[in-house]
């Protein structure tokens, strides 16, 4: 499935900001400009042809709620959305369907005794499901609650 593109930080941080709002939830953002503020800046000061890049933006944003939500959205096209404490890595235009996939409940944990693991699953409509590793010292509440 095809998502909006989201070409700038800006554009990714006020498309949570809406998503966030028709959802009841409060953003807290920080956001880190110019090349001694971001990773960015250490990949060197030109881009392209030696045309001066653009300045790099980075945002953080924290999301009031249940789970604890904070993404990260770097200047390359790159997030990491943080699900209480479970880091996944999401392509910047796919950031605001895997919250609104988080927020409608499309999200599972799944525990298998042997070999022992539990795997959380955000399933993205279109996409394929993002799957990270939770460790039993990563278990809260939330998680716990969503285990099958």
């Amino acid at each position: 499935m095809s998502h909006p593109h989201l070409p700038t930080t800006q554009s990714a941080v006020r498309a949570v900001e809406e998503l966030a709002a028709r959802r009841g939830r409060k953003v807290r953002a920080q956001h880190d400009i110019g090349r001694d503020q971001t990773f960015a800046g250490l990949a060197g000061n030109y881009g392209g042809g030696g045309e001066p890049a653009p300045v790099p933006h980075e945002a953080l944003l924290e999301i009031g709620g249940r789970p604890e939500v904070t993404v990260r959205l770097f200047t390359h096209d790159e997030a990491v959305v943080t699900l209480d404490g479970i880091a996944f890595d999401v392509r910047r235009d796919s950031v605001p369907a895997f919250l609104d996939a988080v927020w409608s409940g499309l999200v599972h944990v799944k525990a298998r005794t042997f070999p022992p693991s539990t795997t959380m699953i955000v399933t993205v409509p279109g996409e394929p499901s993002y799957r990270e590793g939770v460790g039993l010292r990563d278990l809260t509440p939330w998680i716990s609650g969503l285990i099958r």
